[in-house]
């Protein structure tokens, strides 16, 4: 049967294959946390069958439900907010030392918590955050393995296609997602071997070249951003700490690194939405001196995202910056998909908040302290945002202090 042939029950066996195999790569007597959507139960099915078939000893669903939620931060009081189910902490702790891979399915209406109090918000976010926090440090780490991949909702669709006929919109976005992850191909594992080995090229290049700083420059964005000593580009998949690769982000078409917490000076001018706790955050300007934002504006959701930035003291900094090349398939689709997922792998982004250990040399085994002394930033949050696009020239600074061209007008220079 070719690919053109397939039927969508096809398309979402190939999904589901791709997620197990290449996403999380689960192994042999391993367990696997699946976190997903009630409405997707029949797509999780697929998942759990292909996990088994791979080898899995348990596979765990950790249900949600948006409407749910909403009704949680409509009715519920405000103690409530101030509170994470610490049961629930401990357990995906304990899932982690015991070397499960988690698998995430992204599928929330962008704008779900729209008029809902901030505050309350802020208070879960905390709360959650607190709560999660060593177990984040074992997947921001890179010791077990993860992926994120994402799946429809009516909702989401309706947001992203708003002027196609309301019982097209979630068809036309699966296939948006099974063009950008490659399931059309005639072989999509290979497929994303090839990708993977593709972006590596330009890791190699970066990290043999140890910038000291990169210099950003297009419309609204003047921004120097320092990279510390010894950081390292990551490309496409990772390795976790039984040396098992997976695909953190399907899809990905990213090169990343961590900036120097204190060496971000300018001005830098947001390209495409951002979704955040259930809130569009739209056209906004941040203001660096020293690494700390001094200064925000935004025309939609400008107090979200100062609240974001006032979540603790790292969340003013900057953990992550990536290059993403304006030919890249999804920005190419012209599809703004208010989904970061998607987004960020559209445009070169930032990320407020905590750096990844695995972007510095022999960071994974340091603690929060032992990388900030090594200029990294840590914090409760990671949220990326997009600021690229076909206007965008950066420049890399040697150690010697000259200038080489690593994009221009929005594309790789080398």
């Amino acid at each position: 049967m070719g690919v053109d042939k397939m039927t969508f029950e096809n398309l979402l066996d190939r999904y589901a294959e791709l997620a197990v195999r290449v996403g999380v790569n689960v192994q042999n007597m391993q367990t696997l946390v699946v976190a997903g959507p009630v409405q997707s139960a029949p797509f999780i099915r697929k998942v759990v069958r292909k996990a088994y078939e791979a080898g899995a000893k348990h596979v765990y669903i950790d249900w949600n439900d948006d409407e749910l939620t909403r009704m949680k931060y409509e009715l519920a009081p405000e103690e409530a907010f101030e509170e994470f189910p610490l049961w629930k902490a401990k357990g995906w702790e304990e899932l982690a030392e015991q070397g499960a891979a988690f698998l995430y399915l992204s599928s929330s209406n962008p704008d779900l918590l729209q008029g809902i109090d901030q505050e309350r918000i802020v208070k879960a976010s905390k709360a959650s955050g607190q709560a999660l926090q060593r177990f984040r440090s074992y997947t921001m780490a890179d010791k077990v393995s993860w992926s994120v991949i994402a799946i429809p909702s009516p909702a989401w669709a309706n947001l992203v296609f708003p002027e196609l006929p309301e019982d097209e919109r979630e068809q036309a976005l699966w296939e948006a997602i099974f063009a950008a992850t490659r399931i059309h191909e005639p072989d999509p594992v290979q497929a994303w071997k090839e990708h993977h080995q593709e972006l590596n090229r330009k890791v190699e290049h970066l990290n043999e070249k140890q910038y000291k700083a990169l210099h950003y420059e297009a419309p609204g964005t003047r921004l120097t951003i320092e990279l510390p000593a010894n950081h390292i580009w990551i490309g496409g998949g990772s390795v976790n700490q039984d040396g098992v690769s997976f695909m953190a982000n399907m899809p990905t078409e990213e090169v990343f690194t961590a900036p120097k917490r204190d060496g971000v000076n300018g001005v830098v001018q947001s390209t495409k939405p951002l979704s955040y706790q259930g809130t569009l955050i739209e056209d906004f300007q941040l203001t660096f001196e020293k690494g700390r934002i001094v200064q925000v504006t935004a025309k939609k959701g400008e107090d979200s995202l100062k609240r974001l930035i006032e979540t603790d003291e790292g969340s003013c900094y900057l953990g992550e910056v990536a290059l993403v090349p304006h030919l890249s398939p999804i920005s190419q689709s012209n599809i703004i998909f208010f989904n970061t997922l998607f987004d960020e792998n559209a445009s070169n982004h930032l990320a407020i908040g905590k750096a990844y250990p695995t972007n510095l040399q022999d960071g994974s085994g340091m603690s929060d302290d032992e990388l900030q002394q090594h200029g990294l930033n840590t914090s409760m949050v990671h949220v990326d945002f997009m600021i690229g696009s076909d206007k965008m020239n950066i420049d890399g600074e040697t150690r010697q202090g000259e200038r080489e061209p690593i994009f221009r007008n929005g594309n790789w220079a080398f």
